[in-house]
């Protein structure tokens, strides 16, 4: 069975980019506030990297390849061997402190952001 006309699949056709009318679209579903040199060129960049995926999409693979998430072996006689967590205590916590606007009683005082205002 053939796929459809509009299948992700096909690849004839290049897809179109992505216009000024949809990016301002995206930009308003992620609740983004942009001037519009920053919209221009972050819709040149993604533009620029679906470019990229298409390319990549278009390299022709041999059949039954399989499939990996790093192109380069690392071997367990070459990798180091990872260190135990152990709890330390640090010199640097004057220095963290020093740099914070609020402190109590040597804790970190933080806006309180109430579950409602993250929706």
């Amino acid at each position: 069975m053939a796929p459809p006309e509009d299948s992700v699949t096909q690849t004839s056709q290049p897809d179109p980019p992505i216009t000024p009318e949809i990016f301002q679209h995206l930009v308003r579903l992620a609740a983004l506030a942009l001037d519009d040199d920053e919209a221009e060129y972050l819709r040149g960049q993604l533009n620029q990297q679906l470019r990229a995926i298409r390319e990549l999409a278009s390299v022709d693979l041999p059949e039954g390849l399989p499939i990996t998430s790093h192109g380069v072996p690392y071997p367990s006689e070459t990798r180091p061997d990872l260190r135990r967590d152990e709890v330390k205590p640090s010199d640097k916590a004057d220095a963290i402190l020093e740099q914070v606007p609020e402190v109590e009683e040597r804790f970190i005082v933080v806006p309180d952001i109430s579950s409602t205002d993250l929706e």
